[in-house]
């Protein structure tokens, strides 16, 4: 009888065990207005942006740095400009508000880049070096992937983390 028990204790714990390990991968559900997305707290250049001083990033949903699917949103201020640089996962990305200047490439080059006004879709494939640029307004772009994501970038001259403080 004591066999039994200790097989039942067991197969107890494991459908407990079980149960908690799918609610802790169960997509949680958000809804969210402006005004809530507003009130989150922001980081500075995080996970998944190009790590440029001045950005502001959000994470509305999942972790950027885990395996998963999430979704930031940069803010990025006026005059900024990002060299070339990729990232490891497929993004998708649309403008929120402000002019986005984007293009694809290994070297940044003015004339190549796009104007993209809210409501402007782009996609940044994995590895596909890109480049960026705002004007005199601050552009606010949402940008979702499958996770883990990082950045690098074409020369490492240009990578920010890499840069010593004046």
């Amino acid at each position: 009888m004591t066999h039994r028990k200790n097989l039942f204790v067991i197969a107890m714990a494991l459908l407990i065990a079980s149960l908690h390990v799918e609610a802790q991968t169960r997509p949680s559900q958000q809804r969210l207005s402006p005004s809530e997305i507003e009130a989150q707290t922001r980081s500075g250049a995080g996970a998944g942006s190009s790590g440029v001083s001045g950005i502001q990033t959000l994470t509305l949903h999942g972790d950027p740095t885990k395996p998963g699917v999430y979704m930031i949103r940069l803010t990025v201020p006026a005059n900024t400009k990002i060299m070339p640089h990729d990232h490891p996962d497929d993004r998708v990305a649309t403008v929120v508000s402000g002019t986005w200047h984007f293009a694809y490439g290994d070297r940044f080059d003015e004339k190549s880049l796009k104007a993209l006004p809210p409501g402007s879709f782009y996609t940044e494939p994995p590895r596909q070096s890109h480049f960026a640029r705002t004007g005199d307004s601050a552009v606010v772009v949402d940008i979702s992937g499958y996770g883990p994501t990082g950045t690098h970038y074409e020369r490492q001259t240009d990578d920010p983390s890499l840069k010593k403080p004046h």
